[in-house]
């Protein structure tokens, strides 16, 4: 566990949004993994998850605070969580003030609706290439047609592990842009769903606030964030 959290990125948030610009800028193909426990957990087993982490040439971020505390108990210096959801406002926010290529995929269909009306009216600037839900059955045709569309950005709403998978099998095919798995991100930004108050989020308490507002996500917490912590702490 202790190698694969030492690859996670180090900086801090704005050092790490700093950097991503500069690649879009440069078309430098940017594979950006959220990393939290549910992530460290799957590459035990998952082969794929596993190689897809120990490939130098993407970036993985620290999603959970769970990652940044896991790091410190173990002598990694992790500075920061850097979440998901920013940094998908954040592209989106670049996007629109450069012009450049979006395609969206995954949620349910209402929710991408939400997405464009939010990109046209907030995000005028963005060039929406297309979109697709995430319970279209053929998704490696979607991500055929993403090819051909050659877009800056990608978002993959499809949940973990199966967002990462299906980019990371086509990441290759790709010549440049920006591609991240986004979870329920476009539920938030889409106003389908609310964020955590601004409270819960600077004290890190974003995971208390899911399980209030959804208690079918305790079992979940239970398997992927405390049995990790366990594990990391069995293993210092």
């Amino acid at each position: 566990m202790k190698e694969l959290i030492d690859k996670i990125y180090k900086g801090t948030n704005k050092e790490f949004l700093k950097l991503l610009d500069k690649r879009i800028t440069k078309d430098e193909k940017t594979f950006i993994i959220t990393a939290n426990p549910e992530t460290l957990t799957y590459a035990q087993t998952d082969k794929e998850i596993n190689k897809m982490l120990n490939d130098s040439s993407n970036i993985i971020i620290p999603d959970g605070i769970a990652i940044v505390k896991a790091a410190n108990m173990l002598g990694i210096n992790i500075k920061e969580r850097i979440t998901g959801f920013d940094v998908c406002e954040h592209l989106l926010k670049y996007a629109s003030n450069n012009k450049k290529k979006v395609y969206l995929f995954g949620s349910k269909q209402d929710v991408i609706n939400g997405m464009k009306n939010v990109i046209s009216s907030k995000y005028k600037g963005i060039d929406l290439v297309g979109t697709e839900n995430g319970y279209v059955k053929d998704k490696d045709k979607v991500f055929e047609n993403i090819i051909k569309l050659k877009p800056d950005i990608v978002m993959v709403a499809l949940g973990i592990p199966n967002q990462e998978k299906l980019i990371y099998k086509y990441l290759n095919k790709f010549k440049k842009g920006v591609f991240i798995g986004v979870g329920g991100s476009f539920d938030v930004i889409s106003g389908s769903k609310k964020r955590a108050p601004k409270l819960f989020i600077k004290l890190n308490l974003e995971w208390l606030y899911r399980i209030v507002t959804e208690p079918k996500r305790l079992k979940r917490f239970y398997n992927n964030n405390i049995k990790f912590m366990l594990k990391v702490k069995k293993e210092k």
